[in-house]
């Protein structure tokens, strides 16, 4: 079943430090995917480029240049095609682009357009989009990846504070003795950090 890209559109919204960036509506066989351009406050040297405008405008950091790149080059380029073929559709986007980069049209445009047909994709089917991801398998037929990262750090010590140090598969005990009302910090044993059963 191919599941038609019908529209595309795009607007400036505004990311969680309250600067512009990019959101594209995608509607593939009557189904809509919306997705937002992620922004970091840092960009390493391998990483795709933002296209901004420059200029007075909220600081140069406006995007209504990646709006238009999405409403124009991108919609033309991938109307008609079949959101169920991710792989497709991002490798359209980048050889449209043509930039190592994504200077020419912008990482947030191409980015943004590519989670918006995932999402429109996904809605299509009727399934959310970690399932359409994994090809419609579900947990009970197929074992998914697990994250491992660190939940927070050790915290410096403070007169008041407990030192805590937590990861994705252990913890430690916290326990408040009734005589003190203070909260005492225990680290789980060693044998406790193990892989949870699928």
């Amino acid at each position: 079943m191919t599941l038609r890209i019908d529209r595309i559109h795009a607007r400036r919204v505004w990311d969680s430090r309250g600067r512009p960036t990019v959101e594209v509506d995608v509607v593939a066989a009557g189904a809509l995917g919306r997705a937002i351009a992620p922004a970091g406050a840092s960009t390493g040297s391998g990483e795709a480029v933002d296209l901004r405008d420059g200029g007075a405008a909220f600081g140069g950091l406006d995007v209504m240049k990646a709006v238009h790149a999405v409403e124009t080059e991108i919609a033309s380029a991938l109307l008609g095609q079949d959101a169920d073929d991710q792989e497709a559709v991002d490798r359209r986007l980048v050889a449209l682009d043509g930039t190592l980069n994504k200077a020419r049209l912008g990482g947030n445009a191409i980015i943004a357009t590519s989670m918006a047909v995932a999402h429109a994709a996904a809605a299509a089917k009727g399934m959310p989009l970690w399932q359409h991801l994994a090809g419609g398998r579900t947990p009970a037929t197929y074992r998914f990846p697990r994250s491992r990262s660190s939940v927070a750090g050790r915290m410096p010590p403070a007169a008041s504070t407990c030192r805590i140090s937590w990861s994705s598969l252990s913890a430690p005990r916290i326990t408040v003795p009734l005589s003190t009302g203070r909260p005492k910090c225990t680290a789980p044993p060693a044998s406790s950090s193990r892989t949870p059963a699928a």
